[in-house]
């Protein structure tokens, strides 16, 4: 999914307060961090691999400096976990020198691969975000033109925050299904993926980008255009309401901590069940179990404890790695021993997590283990940022719920329905993208459905 982040703010820390903007949005990408600055139009950019606190200290930070700064911290899904593909990427062009940070993944990249080669463009990683990049810096038009003829020709999900010639640009794909939110900071002004990284700096949310939308940020202020025309139906990821953002941010005006309550509420009514306790999968399953509890009467307890130091184990880059984590990232109590537990989660995606979790709550002596899931089943592989392009991958794809009860070890499995997220959201469904719980996409997907994010990585000797 990766977090970016954006400040034009002559006078002030702008490395510093770039770090604070990524330290906010963390769980948004945790293998790679980077800051690039621009100091009288002089790229300097410092990235590599690991958490914001491991890459960045007090020295690194002091070393960058400057009127303007961009920052990302990257959750892989085109382009392998290495160095070469952590952003922000920087090219230097015929026209100029960009660096650009993007959430996103666009699905006709290997098109424009090829075309850059044509031209002579050489590429150094394999990732999309490099191609972009190319893209504005090899454009001979004045900088704002490049960024909107790239817009034009780049296809799938982009927000995305560039530093070239002095100036802050970001854009959103006319499709809105990746967030980008614009704050200003007393006369200065801000871009991020989410808005809850205005408020560890002290800096108010201004609005959300429309699809399709560029905004230039310099020394004249923040100016806005209307790059490509917004397509007629919105589609912001819905998986960002579900588990991605961080709850107290907001998307479309709702805060994400209350429409998780709401679905915990929803999902009691429509698969109500008796026992003793309801527990959250912690921490993205914490709002939804606590809305569960309320609407059911069952007490809510932490029955699992988690250990804040290991991280997101679905954004890991890989199966072996995620497994790994989930033993080392939950722990049972021993209340739970002889009792009926509701166990609720935002979702099961390959299953690995809840079947180790079931498995783990049965052998502390839970004599019954009922998993309530808040959000509907995803069937279908998302080609737009997250890491889920293998429909092989997917628990849920054709299967019936009582195969998938049956394969994570629970005594009963219920989902929440899908009027009943989209009702928990306050979003009509045409303004956002349900495409992994439905298989309706919202943008043409190559017929080979083969994104896979390391098809631009050379083969293996």
């Amino acid at each position: 999914m990766c977090g970016v982040f954006g400040i034009y703010a002559p006078g002030r820390d702008i490395a510093r307060l770039t770090y604070f903007g990524l330290y906010a949005q963390q769980h948004r990408g945790q293998e790679s961090a980077g800051i690039a600055t621009s100091d009288s139009g002089q790229l300097v950019t410092l990235r590599d691999m690991g958490l914001v606190a491991q890459v960045f200290d007090e020295a690194r930070l002091r070393g960058l400096g400057g009127e303007a700064a961009i920052g990302h911290c990257r959750y892989s899904t085109t382009g392998s976990t290495h160095w070469v593909n952590s952003q922000p990427i920087v090219q230097h062009g015929k026209a100029r020198s960009v660096a650009l940070g993007h959430n996103g993944n666009l699905t006709n990249t290997a098109a424009l691969r090829e075309q850059l080669v044509e031209r002579g463009i050489r590429l150094s990683s394999t990732s999309d975000t490099e191609v972009i990049a190319a893209l504005i810096a090899h454009d001979e038009r004045p900088l704002e033109e490049a960024v909107a003829a790239t817009m034009a020709q780049i296809e799938g999900a982009f927000s995305a925050v560039v530093l070239s010639e002095g100036k802050l640009v970001g854009f959103r794909d006319p499709d809105g299904i990746r967030p980008l939110a614009v704050g200003r900071l007393e006369d200065d002004w801000l871009l991020a993926s989410e808005n809850c990284a205005f408020d560890l700096i002290g800096a108010e949310t201004v609005r959300e980008l429309l699809p399709g939308e560029m905004v230039t940020i310099d020394a004249d202020g923040c100016r806005s255009t209307q790059a490509e025309q917004a397509a007629e139906n919105q589609s912001l990821c819905i998986f960002e309401y579900i588990y991605f953002a961080r709850p107290d941010s907001t998307l479309g005006d709702v805060e994400l901590h209350g429409a998780r309550v709401q679905m915990g509420e929803l999902l009691a009514g429509e698969a109500p069940v008796e026992a003793d306790m309801v527990i959250p999968i912690p921490d993205s399953g914490t709002p939804a179990a606590i809305g569960f509890a309320r609407a059911s009467g069952i007490p809510y307890m932490d029955g699992l404890i988690k250990n804040r130091y290991v991280g997101r184990t679905f954004i890991e880059p890989d199966q072996a790695m995620r497994e790994q984590g989930i033993r080392a990232k939950f722990n049972p109590l021993a209340e739970i021993s002889g009792k009926r537990v509701i166990v609720v989660d935002d979702s099961i995606v390959r299953g690995s997590t809840t079947s180790q979790i079931v498995a783990m709550l049965f052998d502390a002596g839970a004599r019954e283990v009922h998993i309530r899931i808040s959000s509907p089943p995803i069937v279908s592989p998302c080609f737009y940022g997250i890491d889920m392009a293998d429909q092989g991958e997917l628990i849920a794809a054709g299967s019936a719920i009582e195969e998938i009860r049956e394969r994570i070890g629970a005594s009963s499995l219920a989902y929440l329905s899908l009027d009943a997220l989209q009702q928990a959201t306050r979003q009509p469904p045409n303004s956002v993208c349900r495409a992994c719980l439905t298989g309706e996409y919202p943008t043409v997907i190559p017929d080979d459905l083969k994104l896979r994010k390391l098809r631009f990585e050379p083969a293996p000797v």
